[in-house]
């Protein structure tokens, strides 16, 4: 019974470092937007919304 707990400790430590772990790099990863001026959608965007407004 004693073996059970013990091999149930390690793993729950295990995976909580595994989980910390995680975290931490998550919290590290650098994420890049890409600029307004290189989005095409907007400037189909821009162009609908001019359409719209020239249409009585």
């Amino acid at each position: 019974m004693t073996i059970v707990l013990i091999i149930s400790i390690i793993i729950v430590f295990v995976v909580l470092l595994l989980s910390v772990l995680t975290t931490s790099k998550a919290y590290d990863y650098k994420h890049t937007v890409d600029s307004l001026e290189d989005n095409p959608h907007l400037k189909q965007a821009d162009y609908d919304s001019k359409a719209n407004e020239q249409q009585p």
